[in-house]
C-alpha cells in the first residue's frame, strides 16, 4: 500500500496451500542359493542388499518423474496437473532450440524460474540436440552445449520416458522437462526396511532378502515445471 504521511498500510493475509502426502510402498525381493553363499567370495547378503536399495533407488526416481498415480505408485511430475505444457505438434515434432526456450519461458512467464532449476531428459533427446543447430543460419552452435543447456544444469536418465504417444507417432516420443526441483516433495516414513528371511526356502537353504520402503510424492507448485512429451529423436 501507498500511504500518506502519518498513514498506515492495510494488514495483508498471507495465504497457504496444503499438500497432502499418504504412504506409498514399492518393494522389491530375490532369492540366493546355498551354494552361491558357500562358493563366493563376496558378502553375499550384503551384496543383495546393496543391489536391492539401487533398484529401489531408480523405481523411486522413476516415479518421481513419470509415476501414473495409479495402481498403487505417486503421481510424477509428467502426469501432474497444471505444469507448462509446451507441444511440438499434433504428431511430435524433433525438439529445438525454440522448444528449449519455451520451457524456460513457461516457468518465468508463471514467476516461478527461481530455485534449483533443471532440464531433465534421456540420452535419445541428448543425442538429437547434439545434432540440432540453434538456427539454420549458424554452423556449429548446436541446442545441447558442453556443459549448460540454455544457461541451465541439465539432468540425464533413462528414467525419462521415451514410449510416449502423440497423434500417429506412437510409442516413439520422448519428453523434456524444465523444473525447479526444490519444489518437488518427497517424503518418506521411515528408513528403507530390509529382511533376511532364511525360512522361506529353508527346506533347499535358499535365502530371501526383502526390501520395503514407505514414501510419496507431491509437486508443490505445478507453476514450477513445464515439460515437452511429444519430443522425436528419429
Amino acid at each position: 500500500y501507498w500511504v500518506a504521511e502519518s498513514g498506515a498500510p492495510t494488514e495483508s493475509q498471507q495465504a497457504f496451500d496444503q499438500v497432502t502426502l499418504s504412504p506409498k510402498t514399492v518393494g522389491a525381493f530375490t532369492d540366493f542359493s546355498r551354494k552361491l553363499m558357500l562358493q563366493s567370495s563376496l558378502d553375499v547378503e550384503g551384496f543383495v542388499r546393496r543391489d536391492l536399495a539401487a533398484v529401489l533407488g531408480l523405481e523411486l526416481d522413476r516415479a518421481c518423474i513419470n509415476g501414473s498415480g495409479s495402481s498403487n505408485q505417486p503421481f510424477g511430475i509428467l502426469n501432474t496437473t497444471g505444469i507448462g505444457d509446451v507441444a511440438g505438434g499434433t504428431n511430435g515434432a524433433a525438439p529445438t532450440w525454440a522448444h528449449i526456450v519455451n520451457l524456460e519461458s513457461a516457468l518465468a512467464n508463471a514467476n516461478a524460474d527461481a530455485g534449483s532449476l533443471f532440464y531433465i531428459t534421456n540420452t535419445k533427446v541428448r543425442g538429437k540436440l547434439k545434432q540440432t543447430e540453434k538456427a539454420a543460419s549458424t554452423t556449429g552452435n548446436f541446442v545441447w552445449e558442453e556443459k549448460l543447456l540454455n544457461e541451465y544444469q541439465r539432468l540425464v536418465t533413462n528414467q525419462v520416458p521415451s514410449n510416449l504417444t502423440k497423434g500417429t507417432a506412437s510409442g516413439v516420443c520422448s519428453a523434456i522437462i524444465f523444473a525447479n526441483l526444490a519444489d518437488l516433495i518427497v517424503g518418506m516414513w521411515g528408513g528403507l526396511d530390509l529382511m533376511v528371511d532364511p525360512y522361506t526356502g529353508s527346506t533347499s537353504g535358499t535365502v530371501r532378502v526383502v526390501a520395503l520402503q514407505d514414501v510419496d510424492i507431491a509437486v508443490r507448485h505445478p507453476e514450477s515445471f513445464a515439460a515437452m512429451k511429444d519430443a522425436l529423436t528419429t
